[in-house]
């Protein structure tokens, strides 16, 4: 497994994973590419996890790799959000979310910010047991924040040392 950042390359792949995930964020491929661009404010990061290609993946890059995951955060001031992540449906549950989020946590402390924020819909149970495990404490909920289906986000904080 490979975590690196996203390229102009990535950009197809990327789209076509978040499409295969309904209760992602959907982003246009411009956004992606502005964000990869490093254009505009706030600062944004996009790392992808990719591993040898299985046939069977939909989703693939090069002859030798395909993009499995991916994650998408945001740095104002001293904090961090995370905005997106996806992993394929293929490879869920074997420590890729966490393997990006240990990246994007690192990259935080780099910047010497003091804590990243997201938001999840209540109904995922899975992802809502990984934040708790890494230490993210569950700081409220936006009432009816999702559409397609409705449905509350939870907040959380991880605050960092």
């Amino acid at each position: 497994m490979n975590i690196r950042p996203a390229t102009f390359e990535d950009i197809r792949f990327i789209a076509e994973l978040e499409k295969s995930c309904p209760t992602a964020a959907h982003w246009s491929e411009q956004s992606y590419r502005d964000s990869i661009a490093g254009s505009g404010f706030p600062e944004r990061v996009i790392l992808v996890a990719e591993a040898c290609r299985e046939p069977s993946s939909p989703v693939r890059g090069s002859d030798a790799t395909r993009i499995s995951a991916f994650l998408v955060a945001r740095h104002v001031a001293s904090e961090w959000e995370l905005e997106n992540i996806v992993v394929a449906p293929t490879v869920r549950r074997v420590g890729l979310g966490r393997q990006l989020l240990h990246v994007l946590l690192q990259r935080a402390r780099e910047t010497n910010s003091s804590s990243v924020f997201l938001e999840v819909r209540e109904s995922n149970a899975a992802a809502r047991k990984l934040y708790e495990k890494l230490g993210f404490d569950r700081i409220g909920r936006r009432s009816s924040y999702y559409s397609a289906p409705f449905e509350d986000a939870v907040l959380y904080r991880l605050e960092l040392p």
